[in-house]
């Protein structure tokens, strides 16, 4: 019998990208401060975050399978969050503008009941173009992107934002890594195929 899995996020984004798995699971939202610890590092953050994320549902569910992610853009070393709010999106993008960013983003798969515990980064190299103010506030009106990390939606206008993008798991900077998050779910026990 298969272990029922658990989507431990309110994201929709992170949703849409597991259903594509064609993977039954049930989500629930964590209960995680996801403040920033003091001089705590991007990519620290993120790790953290995706297993206290995991791990806050896995004590609910000790017998499921659960999942916890979270991403943090990197501006050479500074973690931007979700912008929350027009004005702070728009400033977000003004420095990102021309920057070279790493999204950090890191996924988590926890079982209690099997102590099985595993956790993993997919970090995604992004290069922004020298974006004009106005080409800002248009894509701001857009996407209205104020829940996304670094305000990118790169899955829709964002990637107009964009000159490149290099990562090993394409599904990461929309904010889950499907490759590592299937590889930890197989260790963990559930079939996919």
């Amino acid at each position: 019998m298969q272990r029922t899995v658990i989507l431990a996020s309110t994201s929709r984004y992170r949703r849409e990208l597991l259903a594509r798995l064609h993977l039954p699971f049930d989500v629930q939202a964590p209960d995680v401060d996801e403040t920033p610890l003091a001089g705590e590092a991007p990519r620290a953050l993120a790790e953290r975050l995706a297993l206290e994320k995991a791990m806050s549902v896995a004590r609910r569910f000790p017998e499921a399978v659960v999942i916890g992610s979270d991403q943090v853009a990197d501006l050479a070393g500074e973690p931007l969050g979700k912008p929350g709010d027009h004005a702070r999106a728009t400033t977000q993008l003004q420095r990102m503008r021309g920057q070279t960013l790493i999204f950090q983003t890191a996924v988590a798969v926890v079982c209690q009941a099997t102590n099985f515990m595993q956790r993993d980064l997919a970090p995604v190299r992004v290069v922004f173009r020298k974006l004009s103010d106005a080409a800002i506030e248009n894509y701001l009106r857009a996407e209205q992107p104020y829940d996304c990390a670094g305000s990118a939606k790169s899955e829709g206008l964002g990637i107009a934002l964009l000159d490149a993008i290099d990562s090993d798991d394409p599904t990461a900077l929309v904010g889950l890594p499907l490759i590592r998050t299937a590889s930890m779910l197989r260790a963990a026990g559930i079939d996919l195929l």
